[in-house]
């Protein structure tokens, strides 16, 4: 084999790469897909909740948004900013929607920390976590 055959084949099959890598970021993620896992939507993910104390209220999230402990606002590690979930409390039934507004350091169980008038109304506050269940309801612009 010629090295002038070689060098645009070996072009082609890196242009091809970078198109399909293109293309597969632009592709919207469907309604039955959830996180990395690839969970049904209409299940959920089940996650660990805590929530924040109320010395973080006044400080700025990393959506640049001020933290106010009696707005249903969210962290997670990965949902981006704007997503709004439902978190549901399956050992009393209570439920509630948040929009994601700050990060969380990534862990081994999913996680997400509530703000506290999300978690006084997922009856979490007494013990400060609990077992949830968190579903997507839709993202905004």
């Amino acid at each position: 084999m010629r090295t002038n055959d070689l060098i645009p084949r070996v072009f082609r099959k890196a242009l091809s790469s970078c198109l399909l890598a293109a293309l597969l970021s632009l592709a919207p993620i469907s309604d039955g897909a959830w996180g990395a896992g690839g969970k049904s939507a209409a299940k959920g993910e089940s996650a660990l909740a805590t929530y924040y104390a109320k010395h973080f209220a006044g400080r700025r999230t990393a959506s640049g948004a001020v933290y106010r402990h009696e707005k249903f606002t969210a962290a997670h590690a990965h949902l981006p900013f704007g997503t709004r979930v439902r978190v549901v409390n399956p050992a009393n039934g209570r439920e509630v929607t948040v929009t994601i507004n700050d990060r969380c350091r990534p862990r081994k169980t999913p996680s997400i920390d509530l703000s506290r008038a999300a978690a006084e109304e997922l009856g979490l506050l007494r013990h400060g976590k609990g077992k949830v269940r968190i579903i997507p309801v839709e993202k905004q612009s």
